[in-house]
């Protein structure tokens, strides 16, 4: 599932921190962001690059990187945006989530 209007976004620092990943990968270009049960408080972002989107995924692109939600995950991150930090403690990929009401400190983890 593609669409014009996405729930989720992708900030620019994300995209290209996306694809500087993905330019040495010779198949898995794609990025997935998924939510699980389980992390400190009790849902966890979790991250993979793939192949290929699943027919009912949300596909969002911006500036040539392409990130896939599955439809199990979306709720969970409606409204989001995938953005890419580069902070004194390290750089990582950061989920800003307005549906989160608490997250723990190693920013993986949320309570809905």
């Amino acid at each position: 599932m593609t669409t014009e209007q996405n729930t989720v976004r992708v900030s620019t620092s994300a995209a290209e921190q996306i694809n500087a990943i993905t330019a040495t990968e010779a198949a898995n270009k794609l990025l997935r962001i998924s939510v699980e049960g389980g992390g400190c408080s009790g849902f966890q972002y979790k991250f993979n690059l793939v192949a290929e989107p699943a027919a009912d995924d949300l596909v969002i692109e911006k500036e040539g990187a392409t990130v896939l939600v599955d439809p199990m995950s979306l709720p969970f991150l409606e409204g989001a945006e995938l953005d890419y930090v580069q902070e004194l403690i390290g750089a990582s990929f950061k989920v800003n989530n307005p549906n989160a009401e608490a997250s723990c400190g190693c920013g993986t983890s949320f309570t809905i």
